[in-house]
């Protein structure tokens, strides 16, 4: 395997301009950049990874956390990252919280083995820690940044869209087409962004006099098997198999794929005897039977931002960085109008 001596060697230069003229990092004159990359190309010169490191004390790696790999909003997270860091020539190393232990530690395991590679900076997407969990690690480490989360302290480096305004709009759309006998199936307690829209649709149902049932709101897990299963739940206690609500807002579209699903099975019609309004404007929400209107969440245009932070952070770059992600209704066909008056132009 070649070396930067042999490089220099053919190029008949010295070792420390071959290298500057490599990396680009000081003066060398053009006839000399080009007789280096000759010479480098000649014999298939590939520079160490770990010299550069340790001469750039840049491992030129940035780390990225996710709970799982699995399911399409972490993968769509982690894909998103991975195209921008690409694009400025930078690369990804990747965990997930797998093993024995609470949740919560898993993640701090996971970050911690991320630290350990000599990451430039961290990525991080993880409900499941506290707010001071994530305050230390960025006093630890100031290159980390967080998606879908606010912080109070280090709010520059925690990017996520506004999630309680999701909420809100998700009760307008029900409300102004005539919805008011409302069910929800909510994402995990304790989770920040699953809380807000919830606190945020009920709010907004409130504003106007309505509330749900305590029967009527079940709790799921962001996952296909709890939206099936909270959909049973809700038509339990429906008599004659016909339920007292009108229309459902799903915390989640994959649990609305499942509620729809179950609905169908359980010889109800949606839209007709029952809406579903789902949440996050998943890649597969067009494809669902009836479509399913939703509410979208920029989650691409968060990561978008997240991920040039980073780079910023790390590499002394000046990408433009958004901090406001609005959402908005996608109407597809899966609501349809209630047996109340419409509140039209809410505001």
């Amino acid at each position: 395997m070649s070396t930067i001596k042999d490089v220099a060697r053919l190029a008949g230069v010295g070792v420390a301009t071959a290298s500057r003229a490599l990396s680009g990092n000081g003066s060398v004159s053009e006839d000399t950049a080009r007789r280096v990359r000759d010479a480098a190309a000649q014999l298939d010169y590939r520079p160490s990874s770990t010299a550069r490191a340790l001469s750039l004390q840049q491992s030129g790696a940035i780390g990225v956390y996710v709970p799982g790999f699995d399911g399409h909003f972490y993968s769509g997270i982690v894909a998103t990252i991975d195209s921008v860091l690409r694009a400025n020539g930078r690369h990804m190393i990747a965990a997930n919280g797998c093993g024995i232990g609470s949740t919560r530690q898993l993640d701090l395991d996971g970050i911690d083995f991320l630290i350990g590679r000599d990451c430039d900076g961290l990525i991080v997407a993880s409900n499941r820690l506290h707010d001071d969990d994530l305050e230390r690690l960025m006093e630890r480490m100031p290159t980390l940044v967080v998606i879908n989360r606010r912080l109070a302290e280090h709010h520059d480096n925690a990017f996520c869209a506004d999630h309680q305004a999701g909420g809100r709009l998700a009760a307008r759309a029900l409300l102004a087409r005539g919805h008011r006998c409302i069910a929800t199936v909510r994402g995990p307690r304790n989770t920040p962004d699953n809380e807000a829209r919830l606190n945020g649709f009920s709010d907004e149902l409130a504003r106007h006099g309505v509330s749900v049932r305590p029967a009527h709101s079940v709790d799921g897990d962001f996952d296909l098997a709890s939206g099936a299963a909270a959909a049973r739940q809700l038509l339990a206690g429906a008599a004659g198999g016909r339920p007292a609500f009108t229309a459902v807002f799903v915390a989640n579209d994959l649990m609305a794929l499942a509620v729809i699903s179950h609905l169908t099975q359980a010889g109800l019609r949606v839209p007709e005897d029952v809406s579903v309004l789902g949440y996050d404007d998943a890649e597969f929400a067009p494809f669902t039977s009836p479509p399913l209107t939703t509410i979208r969440i920029p989650t691409a245009d968060v990561t978008i931002s997240a991920s040039r932070q980073v780079l910023n952070l790390c590499y002394g770059l000046d990408w433009p960085v958004a901090r406001d992600f609005p959402p908005e209704v996608v109407w597809r066909q899966s609501v349809g109008p209630g047996p109340h008056p419409a509140l039209p132009d809410l505001p």
